[in-house]
């Protein structure tokens, strides 16, 4: 349907929206009974285990008491966990030792489906830590592993509440190794104390607690800290402690260089061949401060982006996958992932059209200082001859944690152009303040103010958000308002769109059937966003209505309806040819998800949308089908169609990835990533071959190939290709 272009007045569903969620806010939380937190004890070892995954008989381990008294949060609820789990510390002067057993009753039944480095851990039987090391309830540390002795780690901050407060890409120096056999299976880890941070005082230190073990098989998770079924590990509030710990002082100080061959052509053209070195050095100023210092930046092992087809006339976001900007990176974010970022990482060394600007060198420094979070960052990249200036960017963040999860933060940004000649017009500042306020133990408030200053720039450079959120035991519920200004430019963050005001809600329970109808549980929700101009003309109305039916045998079937409304001022290209004019368009959609059990060696799943679509109709289907062979082979086919006739032209769209790897063990892989994609008229394979030492370093091997599907032109003409060889290794420089 089409109606009016200027649209005042939001829809009756809107306003009942918004009144109804305070209401949810109000309800009282059912009360917990009182738990005191378990306490586990480590202690000091002789000599270091053999580290060969062989726990029980090995005298290393005899004087460590054991952690258990697991308890379920699915299938059921504060149950004991179905099989018994032992969890030992022990240290000496250079790491933390854990050693785990995991007793199962058919350890011919355990589920192990991959073995690369930070592989999932959802969808096999698993153990995952959490350290918090600073006891302060809101940050920490994950290890994980699998019977196939994956290496998964990550950093996680604020309990991992935010899309960018859980960083799986964060690798560290540390080792694991396991052994099944028919008491089930059993992992020892070797974590040096270098990998980790925690505070300069001598003697024993207390660290806040948790672990988790899934048994697949069963769908089963359960915790050593009992927790509420609606958080999981990162709830670090809730967790218990780990007492005795006797860490040494930090002397960390590593150097990890590499040597880089590369070889590419463009357009067929060959261009020289290139021998490049660099590296990055890490200092730890103290045991909770560290200093990384990198020189000719290079980040030649890491994955191409996904591609992504763009049906909407707004920024696509990519998120950051390189090594270096993501270590502590909780301790740089501000803002509203993947829609208001006032830093984002990708802005440094990419352009604007993802093309790679060299990075001559950079240093950050990040950890605890006098009792405040800080992260101080300073880089420098290459002019570009017709791509981009040479540009220096400056990012500082401090935050102030409080108690129950509450902080405040503030935050600076600076990029200006350098060298003979630079245009002062590249040349920006962002200055923000965000907060966190616990409400009892199920509410937050959360929110930000920001400003840009930019030559030109004018009035309306501000942004500001303030959220409400309710999470207690089968209700989640939130209230938000967002609004950016015209002029709201951070030059080193990221925006979705500009110049808004946007009203957000969520309703959403859960509810457990205990096997009624076959049903695990049920998850009805509501949500609604709307994206006003200051004017009152409505740019974009989304109210989502759903319910998810999660089976006892894993699989998941989402049923959900959506309204929509978009508002158009000016005319925009949607498809070569085809342009969807100004005016408002209301309407409907319907929404399908279906998934089979994701744990088993074959699996699938599908989204259908079918409905308008700016005065049309669209159908989108997405079909993923999953094929695995133990922990070696993997193999996941996705595609994505999007049929569309609008009043204007009909088109298709057609996406198709494919993603192989055969992984000889957790160090030796080969992946591959083929993506076709008829909207950019690009086919592309990225091939890399890895062997991995310490810390995601090691020999690397990689292919990358874009061709054209112009049927212009013939055959599939080469666009670009490139052969990498990279070798990297971590020296310390201090025992």
């Amino acid at each position: 349907m089409r109606a009016a272009m200027r649209h005042r007045t939001p829809h009756p569903w809107v306003a009942a929206l918004l009144a109804l969620v305070p209401s949810v806010a109000a309800v009282a939380a059912p009360s917990e009974p009182g738990l005191v937190p378990p306490v586990a004890l480590a202690v000091p070892l002789a000599a270091p285990p053999a580290l060969d995954g062989h726990v029980l008989g090995d005298p290393a381990w005899s004087a460590a008491p054991a952690a258990d008294g697991f308890r379920q949060t699915t299938p059921q609820a504060g149950a004991p966990a179905s099989e018994r789990t032992e969890v030992r510390f022990g240290f000496t002067r250079d790491a933390l030792y854990v050693a785990i057993v995991c007793y199962d009753s058919e350890p011919n039944r355990l589920v192990v489906s991959d073995s690369r480095r930070d592989a999932s851990l959802d969808d096999t039987d698993s153990v995952r830590i959490a350290l918090d090391t600073f006891f302060d309830r809101q940050n920490g540390f994950v290890f994980g592993t699998n019977p196939a002795a994956v290496e998964y780690d990550a950093q996680f901050s604020r309990e991992g509440q935010g899309d960018g407060d859980f960083n799986l890409n964060w690798d560290g120096a540390w080792r694991v190794r396991t052994t099944t056999g028919e008491f089930g299976w059993s992992a020892e880890f070797e974590i040096p104390f270098r990998t980790l941070r925690y505070p300069s005082q001598e003697g024993p230190q207390a660290w806040g607690l948790q672990v988790q073990r899934n048994i697949r098989r069963r769908n089963e998770t359960a915790y050593w800290a009992p927790i509420p079924r609606q958080y999981w590990l990162t709830r670090v509030s809730a967790a218990g402690s780990l007492q005795g710990v006797q860490p040494p002082p930090q002397r960390n100080l590593t150097l990890t260089p590499y040597v880089l061959g590369r070889g590419d052509e463009r357009a067929g053209v060959p261009r020289d061949e290139d021998l490049d070195v660099g590296g990055d050095l890490k200092w730890s100023v103290t045991p909770s401060l560290t200093l990384d210092v990198t020189v000719n930046t290079d980040f030649a092992q890491v994955e191409v982006d996904e591609q992504q087809v763009n049906l909407d006339r707004f920024s696509l976001f990519f998120p950051e996958k390189r090594p270096f900007f993501l270590e502590n990176a909780g301790f740089f974010s501000m803002g509203s992932s993947g829609a208001t970022e006032l830093f984002f990482s990708r802005s440094i060394g990419l352009a604007p059209g993802g093309q790679v600007v060299p990075i001559l060198g950079g240093a950050r420094l990040s950890g605890r200082l006098g009792g405040f979070n800080v992260g101080a960052l300073n880089m420098q990249t290459r002019r570009v001859a017709g791509l981009t200036p040479a540009l220096n960017s400056t990012v500082l963040r401090v935050e102030r944690e409080l108690p129950n999860r509450s902080g405040v933060a503030a935050l600076f940004t600076h990029q200006q152009a350098t060298g003979d000649g630079a245009p002062d017009s590249l040349r920006g500042q962002t200055y923000g303040l965000d907060a966190r306020l616990g409400l009892g133990r199920y509410g937050l408030f959360s929110g930000f103010v920001a400003r840009t200053d930019a030559p030109g720039a004018g009035r309306a450079e501000h942004a500001l958000d303030a959220t409400l959120s309710l999470n207690a035991p089968g209700w989640e519920a939130f209230v938000s308002y967002t609004e950016v200004g015209a002029g709201f430019a951070p030059r080193l963050g990221f925006l979705q769109r500009t110049d808004f005001r946007k009203p957000a809600a969520l309703l959403f329970h859960s509810r457990r059937m205990n096997g009624w109808l076959g049903l695990h549980e049920i998850r009805p929700h509501v949500s609604y966003n709307g994206y006003w101009k200051p004017d009152g003309f409505q740019e974009t109305g989304y109210l989502h209505v759903d319910n998810h039916w999660e089976f006892t045998n894993a699989w998941e079937v989402h049923t959900g309806v959506n309204f929509r409304r978009e508002g158009l001022r000016q005319p925009f290209e949607i498809y070569p040819g085809v342009i969807v004019a100004p005016g408002t368009y209301d309407h409907a959609e319907l929404q399908l998800v279906f998934y089979t059990d994701q744990g088993k060696p074959l699996s699938f799943e599908n989204t259908l949308i079918r409905g308008g679509f700016f005065g049309g109709r669209r159908t989108t289907l997405r079909p993923t089908l999953k094929v695995r062979r133990g922990e070696q082979v993997s193999v996941q086919l996705r595609y994505e169609r999007n049929d569309v006739d609008l009043p204007t032209g009909a088109f298709v769209t057609n996406l198709v990835r494919a993603r192989l790897g055969y992984n000889w063990n957790p160090r030796l892989f080969v992946q591959a990533l083929v993506q076709y994609n008829d909207r950019a008229d690009l086919w592309s394979t990225n091939v890399r071959f890895g062997w991995l030492r310490t810390a995601n370093t090691g020999l690397f091997v990689v292919y990358s190939e874009n061709r054209d599907l112009d049927e212009r032109l013939p055959g599939l003409p080469v666009r670009d290709r490139s052969l990498v060889v990279k070798w990297s290794r971590r020296l310390e420089l201090l025992d």
